[in-house]
């Protein structure tokens, strides 16, 4: 794909932002929506149409190789990201459910399901690649050392029990028995069988063999026939894939190669813009930078003459957190401008005494605005709708009628450097003339009017004082002293920091539910699919971890709760967020924790080390497995040693001290809730999303998956739709093991001869128990229990309908904003 093709997704998707923009902002604001339905439907179609958007750019973004147009398709795409966020926020909480059913939506949209999948941006791990590289390197260094030190160790002789002892020997000895008594059956079976062979022998005729061997032939030829055109059949109605079409084709083989050197052509790209960069600021400084200064100079004396003839005496020069001399430029008369830095002086000066009181009045006259307000649900204010616009006009006004026939290789554009750069050494430049004018407007004070120049000086030397007296009491380092190398080390050697294991979000195998608008219709609670946790998980976790633009002003999401059966991925999903975003991954759990760093203060010294890391090298996951135990109601007495109850005061809060510029997220997981206190547990997690075990189409797709994985090989003979009927109940875990313990290397040699069928796979799966029904519905039972349960519940039964309108209309909005 050439250049001009990204340039066309950049430019539809900028034409949909304009429209999405027009909608979202309209010139006379939206009436508040009464049906929470009709509002709901707004929320997810816009949702929808930022997905889309969103797979747009980051697609762009990912080919485009001029770095001036990167960075601000950049700037637009994690804007979008956020937006994508906050409107996800909004529908959970118009729709109390952490899962919602799009089915209509995508219909009218003329979409698939796959149109849906939040695509993770590749430049998430590109774009750390080195840092990532180095904490490998480290990784590998300290767990070299930790195995040098192991072998240097004396050896470890296991004594065995004598009963331990007795049993090794008779399993030897039966084994032996066992294969002697194989080979001597097997020996008298070989006979049996040539004397039976003898018996048998009759003369045939040449004629009664050649019918013989007719019919077999035929028989085998005419089945033959029979499949291949059963295949072309199926593979024309659209039933079955082409053989020819599994492959890659050289296109395809074409098109990833050009996209790997499109990327090695971005870095050469940007190395290039990097270095005109420094030459053209050098040349700016050099060249325009004296002229510059002059004219500001001239400017801000021709000020000082003109408020002189206005109003008698000269100005005080604004301050430079005011914006200095910029505000001179402004288009305001000399008189304006004395008056407004009359009025910030006043304002400072009554500042601290009517504080308290002005925020309390401006608190009244809110609420009385909204008790005024009319009822009905209103979209939250954004905070990325701005940054959206700033980069539409941007793309607008710079890119997109843009003439770049000359520029085929799209390397970066000198012009735009020069008028980017000449904005900042203007400001460089103008800090410097403020510290010159200002002296030259103190000495043309003293000459004039010595009094005031007293004042000024008062004035100047009160606001000094006043700023350092905001300096607030940081929290004490317990390692002030010791390198982020040092701690890594240590938190690796204590197993409290981990590598990832190597799997991807789209490992995360599972078929989107079809099913979920038309139960919801029904007044059935559908049960989440797999594609469904996918992309919660991928919203919460990974897109926020992964931007840090959109970390800080996105709604925070602190910690997460993965809820389900054991064996449902939990584990892995936790590992693939760490993968996706290159995140550290930090093990709290209380099993893991469990004898180390013991007492009080070694309990503060182990969450200062991990937090203190977790900031230092962000992205991170903290990771809490099991995480019941932190909140048991009673702890189990052969749990009371381990003291699993051990971070339940000291984490929450730590927890409070994390920021939206701290790129840390703490992931729970657990498959016994019950056991927790409920109370506790909601208010750590503020997010807990429930995974259910596979429904049947996501079944379908795991086996095959699996199966081929595996070394596996799908052909007709494997019936996988009865296959996935009869594994309900079976977890992904469960799935896995099956295809293991039948897939071993000798099954995979006899393939050619004896291909797979779903009948092997029944004996296995009879060995293991399934998650019942039962299982299932106590977890969702548990679910219904905590805060959006229970309110998914009460919207449901029809009360909140009847309570919610008047309220979201006023103060409802603020609340929902908080939560």
């Amino acid at each position: 794909m050439s250049h001009s093709t990204y340039n066309t997704l950049w430019s539809e998707a900028h034409e949909e932002l304009s429209c999405l923009l027009d909608e979202e902002l309209p010139e006379e604001p939206l009436r508040p929506e009464r049906d929470r339905v009709v509002f709901f439907q707004r929320l997810a179609s816009f949702y929808v149409r930022y997905v889309q958007m969103f797979r747009q750019l980051e697609e762009a973004y990912d080919q485009s190789v001029h770095p001036q147009k990167r960075r601000v398709i950049r700037q637009v795409l994690d804007s979008v990201m956020g937006r994508i966020l906050e409107l996800k926020n909004e529908m959970v909480e118009k729709e109390y459910s952490e899962y919602h059913y799009m089915d209509d939506i995508i219909q009218d949209l003329k979409l698939t399901p796959e149109d849906l999948e939040i695509p993770i941006p590749r430049y998430f791990i590109r774009e750390r690649n080195r840092v990532l590289q180095d904490r490998e390197r480290m990784f590998a260094a300290v767990l070299n050392q930790m195995d040098v030190t192991e072998k240097a160790g004396p050896p470890v002789m296991r004594m065995l029990t004598l009963e331990r002892a007795i049993k090794v020997i008779q399993v030897a000895e039966r084994a032996r028995q066992g294969r002697l008594r194989a080979k001597f059956m097997r020996e008298i079976h070989k006979d049996s069988e040539r004397q039976r062979k003898a018996e048998e022998q009759e003369e045939v005729s040449t004629d009664q063999a050649a019918v013989c061997i007719q019919k077999v032939w035929r028989g085998f030829m005419q089945r033959k026939i029979t499949k291949r055109l059963r295949e072309e059949e199926m593979i024309f109605l659209g039933m079955a894939m082409d053989p020819k079409l599994s492959n890659q084709s050289q296109n395809e083989l074409d098109v990833l190669n050009n996209e790997a050197n499109r990327r090695i052509r971005q870095e050469e790209h940007e190395d290039d813009y990097q270095k005109s960069i420094g030459s053209v600021i050098h040349q700016l400084r050099e060249v325009e930078g004296p002229e510059m200064k002059e004219t500001m100079k001239d400017q801000i004396r021709q000020w000082f003459i003109e408020c002189r003839d206005a109003t008698g005496s000269f100005p005080d020069y604004p301050e430079e957190e005011d914006g200095g001399s910029a505000l001179i430029f402004a288009e305001k008369t000399p008189e304006e401008l004395a008056e407004e830095l009359a009025a910030k002086e006043e304002e400072d000066a009554n500042k601290k005494p009517k504080g308290k009181e002005e925020t309390k009045e401006k608190r009244k006259k809110e609420k009385v605005d909204d008790e005024e307000e009319e009822p009905g649900l209103k979209m939250l204010p954004s905070a990325y709708l701005a940054d959206l616009e700033r980069g539409h006009k941007t793309f607008s006004e710079v890119w997109k009628n843009r003439n770049e026939s000359k520029n085929f290789s799209q390397r970066h554009e000198q012009e735009l450097i020069k008028e980017e750069k000449r904005k900042e050494i203007e400001v460089e430049i103008r800090k410097q003339v403020d510290e010159l004018m200002r002296q030259e407007l103190a000495n043309w004070k003293l000459a004039v009017d010595k009094e005031k120049s007293g004042k000024v000086k008062g004035a100047a030397k009160k606001k000094k004082a006043s700023k350092s007296g905001k300096r607030k009491k940081k929290d004490k380092d317990l390692t002030a002293d010791r390198t982020t190398e040092s701690l890594f080390e240590e938190l690796v050697e204590e197993e409290l920091l981990k590598k990832a294991d190597n799997v991807k979000l789209k490992d995360y195998l599972g078929d989107y539910s079809y099913l979920g608008t038309t139960l919801r219709q029904s007044d059935i609670e559908p049960m989440p699919s797999l594609s469904d946790v996918r992309q919660v998980v991928a919203l919460y976790a990974v897109l926020p971890l992964g931007s840090q633009a959109v970390h800080e002003k996105a709604p925070l999401v602190k910690t997460i709760l993965l809820v389900g059966p054991s064996g449902v991925g939990k584990k892995m999903l936790v590992h693939a967020i760490c993968q996706e975003t290159g995140a550290n991954l930090f093990d709290l759990s209380p099993l893991n924790v469990a004898g180390k760093y013991p007492g009080k203060s070694g309990l503060q010294m182990m969450l200062h080390l991990v937090f203190k890391v977790a900031r230092l090298m962000q992205p991170s996951v903290i990771w809490i497995g099991e995480a019941e135990k932190m909140f048991y109601k009673k702890v189990p007495k052969d749990e009371k040693e381990l003291d699993p109850k051990r971070l339940k005061k000291d984490l929450p809060k730590i927890l409070k001290s994390i920021r939206g510029e701290d790129c840390v997220l703490i992931v729970g997981t657990t498959s016994d809730p019950h056991s927790a206190d409920l109370k506790s547990l909601c208010k750590f997690y503020n997010k807990i999303i429930l995974i259910p075990r596979p429904d049947y189409a996501s079944r379908y797709v795991m086996w095959k998956e699996l199966i081929k994985k595996n070394g596996g090989e799908v052909t007709s003979d494997l019936d996988l739709s009865s296959l996935a009927k009869i594994s309900d109940g079976y977890t992904q875990g469960h799935m896995v093991q099956v295809v293991r313990s039948i897939l071993t290397e000798r099954r995979i040699q006899q393939f050619p001869k004896r291909p797979l069928t779903a009948s092997e796979f029944v004996s296995p799966l009879a060995r293991i128990d399934p998650v019942f029904q039962e299982e299932e519905e106590a977890l969702k039972n548990w679910y219904a229990k905590t805060p959006l349960g229970k309110k998914r519940i009460k919207a449901a039964s029809g009360k909140e309908g009847d309570e919610e309108p008047p309220k979201t209309g006023g103060k409802g909005g603020k609340k929902k904003g908080k939560k």
